[in-house]
């Protein structure tokens, strides 16, 4: 064997050897974990994914620990409590939230309401307890809901409701946080390139390792989760839904899910089976998206082209798509015949 011959050799088996471990630092870490009631799953790239994902469901849990409405103890709940008697200091991060809130709840009119907290209750949605609550118990619930009754100290971080038996519920808009700050702590540990999947809300960082945009299926409201109607292709965005298919139940062949009308108390009903909103805060995104839900087809659209921050994909009843103007044809697939992309 020639000399020449076993230098070419060492630089196939040099080039062999690189390629398998580009190919090693290539393959994501994905983890899972339940938290916020939810299948919690990221799968990033990069040598200190697995240590940052692990920070992120630290800190995700800590946010579930202080804004979750159920369990024995939080701040949110201990702001419930407190409801007609006394302020209740509380940490940044629930304040922060809150007053995301408080902001989008007046921007739209109270179709968000972070106050529906004691209709929630009494429907039970997504709980063992689900039921159609007596129409008095709705009535006496609806006087309860009111942003406007929330007092807000920012010098000394504390929450204030107004009347007795008023309450919070985050449930909307935690979530969104949760995800803009698994971003954040990700980006800050080097990530580059992962997905994000907050039980519907999805967080795109950067592009997939081969620099393509990642692929993000909007689900068929109709059907069980996995089956999609169209494919959106994104980086560096949020995707959250609302739709009739996220919670419920089914009571005389009606089904009745979570997303609350506050003026009527009962589940929305006007035309529409999802509405998916993209953006590049997930915050924003979650409220925004449960919002729109209940403003219905028109006054949503309307809603989206007068914000910045936002665009939207509408699903109706009768299997039709209606897109905002931000989202170009090319930005999305339709890719179950039983949809056709309309024009408002």
């Amino acid at each position: 064997m020639t000399k020449k011959v076993i230098i070419l050799i060492i630089i196939f088996l040099f080039l062999f050897l690189t390629a398998c471990d580009t190919q090693k630092v290539e393959k994501p870490t994905v983890k899972q974990a339940f938290l916020l009631d939810t299948i919690v799953e990221v799968s990033a790239h990069g040598p200190k994914a697995e240590e940052a994902i692990v920070i992120a469901f630290k800190r995700i849990a800590d946010i579930q620990d202080k804004m979750t409405s159920h369990g024995n103890d939080s701040e949110v709940l201990r702001i419930n409590n407190a409801a007609g008697k006394k302020s209740v200091k509380v940490s940044q991060d629930t304040f922060y939230v809150i007053e995301k809130g408080l902001l989008y709840s007046e921007k739209t009119q109270g179709s968000f309401d972070i106050t529906v907290g004691p209709l929630v209750k009494i429907w039970g949605i997504g709980t063992e307890d689900a039921k159609i609550p007596h129409k008095e118990q709705i009535l006496k619930a609806i006087e309860l809901v009111n942003f406007q009754d929330v007092k807000l100290d920012k010098k000394n971080t504390s929450v204030f409701l107004k009347k007795p038996e008023m309450a919070l519920d985050l449930g909307g808009i935690a979530k969104g946080y949760a995800a803009d700050e698994t971003v954040r702590l990700l980006k800050g540990n080097g990530i580059k390139s992962a997905l994000i999947d907050l039980g519907g809300n999805i967080y795109a960082i950067g592009h997939k390792p081969d620099g393509s945009k990642w692929k993000i299926g909007i689900q068929d409201p109709f059907k069980p989760r996995g089956n999609n109607l169209a494919i959106l292709e994104i980086s560096d965005k949020t995707i959250v839904t609302s739709g009739i298919y996220e919670r419920f139940f089914e009571k005389n062949n009606k089904k009745y899910h979570h997303i609350l009308d506050t003026s009527t108390g009962y589940p929305v009903e006007n035309g529409l089976a999802s509405v998916t909103i993209i953006s590049n805060s997930s915050i924003d995104a979650d409220a925004i998206s449960t919002a729109v839900f209940a403003m219905g087809l028109k006054k949503g659209m309307a809603f989206i082209e007068s914000l910045s921050v936002a665009e939207a994909i509408f699903v109706t009843n009768d299997c039709k798509v209606y897109v905002s103007s931000g989202i170009q044809n090319n930005d999305i697939r339709i890719t179950n015949d039983r949809f056709t992309l309309e024009n408002l």
